[in-house]
């Protein structure tokens, strides 16, 4: 698992790696949810155009900070802890449906004390 150093000289990259970290992450929902947008019919020709464009900068900056600060790396091993983390969750919610029903479930580790 990644870990995030924040008391040596790095500490400054591991905080700005988490950062970058958790705005590609939600520039991902972004994502979805104008595609959604989009196919529902809810958004015209001109505000998909603008839309597309919006997120394509954002993109570009966030892989201009990742390139400017040597935290590509950083961010591709964090991003693939969080995706075996969510992936591990929605793992044992499926297992058995009626379990994270149960009161004091905690996906992170079944039932809690």
């Amino acid at each position: 698992m990644t870990t995030i150093d924040v008391d040596g000289e790095e500490a400054a990259d591991g905080v700005l790696t988490l950062v970058v970290t958790v705005v590609e992450l939600l520039l991902e929902a972004l994502e979805r949810e104008a595609l959604r947008r989009m196919e529902s019919g809810r958004l015209a020709d001109e505000e998909i155009e603008r839309l597309g464009r919006q997120l394509a900068r954002i993109e570009d900056e966030i892989e201009a900070i990742k390139a400017d600060q040597g935290i590509e790396e950083g961010v591709d091993d964090l991003r693939g802890d969080l995706d075996g983390l969510v992936s591990d969750a929605l793992e044992q919610l499926d297992a058995d449906p009626a379990v994270h029903r149960k009161p004091g479930y905690s996906v992170f580790g079944g039932e809690e004390e």
